[in-house]
């Protein structure tokens, strides 16, 4: 009999399914205290085409982040050092890569801002390896793409700033989840333009997702953004979503 899986992986990869996302040499640093669960990652992350460098400790993460430039950290919150990131004496960050956070916690705004206060994700454990290589590629697109970290982005009274990952409707902050900031960010960025229901799954979560749950996803946004001011989230019924000021020349007047 072999032996039982304790790494936290939800399934295996299958023939079946679509091809995995790839990448194309990037140097990841991967920070996981637990031995099979360090071998897991280096193991999926080499088959898919990324270069590998391992840690076990925060610190020594943190240390490596301030010699040299990493395209990508992979840190599990399980590391028994996480509380010495938050220290008075850690090294100042000449480079500041995107994170994904490997965890069993939903607090994405609390964990670990001081390796990549910028882009930051989170898959939940037990993971799925087509989650965890679709949000590292996704997360990599945005650091290559995206506006500089330092210029909040916004439109009118709306404000999202991607350094701490907080957004803002006026004076009122915007409690949103990883998803939620995720969607507002595709659709402010693309304000005044006609999302689909497939563009949208595919950069939320990496992949498209049945148009309920993209429904649902929309409805608990709009409620935060457009709670207590005029609406700026709109939906163009059979085409998609978009994000500002309704009036007759809009591309979603014929509804919101």
């Amino acid at each position: 009999m072999s032996p039982r899986r304790t790494t936290p992986l939800a399934d295996d990869v299958s023939p079946d399914r679509p091809a995995l996302a790839r990448g194309a040499g990037q140097h990841v640093l991967v920070v996981a205290g637990d031995p099979g669960l360090a071998e897991l990652l280096s193991t999926i992350l080499e088959l898919a085409g990324y270069r590998i460098s391992l840690t076990g400790t925060a610190a020594e993460a943190l240390a490596r982040v301030a010699k040299r430039s990493f395209d990508l950290v992979v840190f599990d919150t399980d590391v028994p050092d996480r509380a010495s990131l938050g220290g008075e004496h850690r090294p100042r960050l000449p480079h500041r890569p995107p994170v994904l956070l490997l965890t069993e916690c939903d607090s994405l705004p609390r964990l670990v801002p001081e390796l990549g206060p910028g882009e930051r994700d989170y898959v939940t454990k037990p993971f799925r390896v087509a989650e965890v290589l679709a949000r590292i590629q996704v997360l990599l697109r945005d650091a290559r793409t995206g506006p500089p970290r330092s210029t909040p982005l916004h439109y009118g009274d709306l404000v999202l700033d991607d350094t701490v990952c907080r957004a803002h409707r006026g004076t009122r902050a915007l409690d949103l989840t990883p998803a939620e900031y995720r969607l507002l960010r595709h659709l402010l960025v693309n304000a005044h333009r006609v999302l689909s229901k497939e563009q949208i799954g595919r950069y939320v979560w990496g992949d498209h997702r049945g148009d309920n749950a993209i429904e649902q996803l929309v409805s608990r946004l709009r409620r935060k953004v457009d709670r207590e001011a005029p609406a700026l989230i709109h939906t163009r019924r059979g085409f998609g979503y978009w994000l500002g000021r309704a009036d007759p020349n809009s591309p979603g007047g014929d509804g919101s």
